[in-house]
C-alpha cells in the first residue's frame, strides 16, 4: 500500500510539474527572481542603516562621557586646591566610572564599525551579483522572445500551429465535399446519357410491362376473332367485293 501511495504521489507531482512548466513564463520567473534579490539587497541596506544609527548613538554618548570625564577631573582639581579632599575624591570616583563606561562604549563602537564594514562589503558583493543577474536576465528574456517569435513564424509558415491545423482540416473537408459533388454530377450525367431517367419517368404512367403485354394480347385476340369471322363468311359463299386499284380493304 505504501508503494502504491508513493507511486501515486510521484505521478501527481509529475503531472503538476508538467502543467506548471507549460504555464511558466521564463520572463516573468526571471523578473520575479530579480525582484526578490532587490528585496534582499534592500534588507541589507536597512541593516547597514540600523548599525550606523546605533554606532552614531553610542558615539554621541561617548562624546558626552568624554566631556563628563574632563569636567569631573577639573572639579576634582578645584576641590583639592581648596583643601576639600572629600569632594575631590567623589569627583574622581565619578570620573573613574565615566571612564569605565567610555571604554565600554569604545568597544561597542568598534564592534559596530566591524559589523558595518562586513555589511557594506556584503552589500557591494550582492549588488554586483544582482547587476550581473539583471544583465543576464535581460539577455535570456531577449533570446526567449526571439525564439518564441521564430517558433510562431515557423508554425505559421509550415502550418504546424493549432490554427493552421484547423484551417488545413477545413480545407480538406472542403476538398472532400467538392470531389463527392463532382462524382455525383458525373454519375447523373452518365445516367442521363444512358436514358435511365427516361425509363424512370415512364414508370409512373401505368403502362408498365404487364399492361403492355395485356394490351398486346387483347389486340391479338380481336384480330383472331375478325379473321375467324371472315373465314366463316367466305366459306358460306358470300361474294367478296373486288377492290379497285389503289383501294385499301375496308376497316
Amino acid at each position: 500500500m505504501a508503494g502504491l501511495s508513493g507511486r501515486m504521489s510521484t505521478v501527481i507531482k509529475a503531472k503538476v510539474s508538467k502543467v506548471l512548466d507549460r504555464a511558466e513564463d521564463p520572463g516573468e520567473t526571471l523578473d520575479y527572481s530579480y525582484q526578490k534579490q532587490l528585496e534582499s539587497l534592500q534588507k541589507v541596506k536597512q541593516g547597514i542603516a540600523e548599525v550606523v544609527t546605533a554606532k552614531k548613538r553610542l558615539q554621541m554618548q561617548s562624546e558626552k562621557l568624554e566631556q563628563s570625564v574632563v569636567k569631573l577631573d577639573t572639579q576634582a582639581r578645584q576641590a583639592l586646591a581648596q583643601g576639600n579632599e572629600e569632594l575631590a575624591r567623589e569627583a574622581l570616583e565619578r570620573k573613574n566610572v565615566a571612564q569605565t563606561e567610555l571604554q565600554s562604549f569604545d568597544s561597542q563602537i568598534a564592534e559596530l564599525e566591524g559589523q558595518q564594514q562586513k555589511l557594506t562589503d556584503s552589500e557591494a558583493k550582492l549588488r554586483a551579483k544582482i547587476e550581473a543577474f539583471r544583465t543576464k536576465k535581460e539577455t535570456i528574456k531577449a533570446q526567449y522572445s526571439a525564439a518564441e517569435a521564430q517558433v510562431r513564424i515557423s508554425e505559421a509558415a509550415t502550418g504546424v500551429g493549432e490554427e493552421m491545423a484547423d484551417v488545413g482540416l477545413a480545407m480538406q473537408r472542403a476538398v472532400d465535399k467538392t470531389e463527392d459533388m463532382k462524382a455525383r454530377a458525373a454519375a447523373v450525367e452518365e445516367l442521363e446519357a444512358a436514358g435511365t431517367f427516361d425509363d424512370l419517368t415512364t414508370l409512373g404512367d401505368g403502362n408498365d410491362d404487364i399492361d403492355r403485354q395485356l394490351a398486346e394480347l387483347s389486340s391479338t385476340s380481336a384480330v383472331d376473332d375478325d379473321m375467324a369471322r371472315m373465314k366463316a363468311e367466305l366459306g358460306a359463299g358470300e361474294p367478296t367485293p373486288e377492290l379497285e386499284a389503289g383501294e385499301e380493304p375496308a376497316k
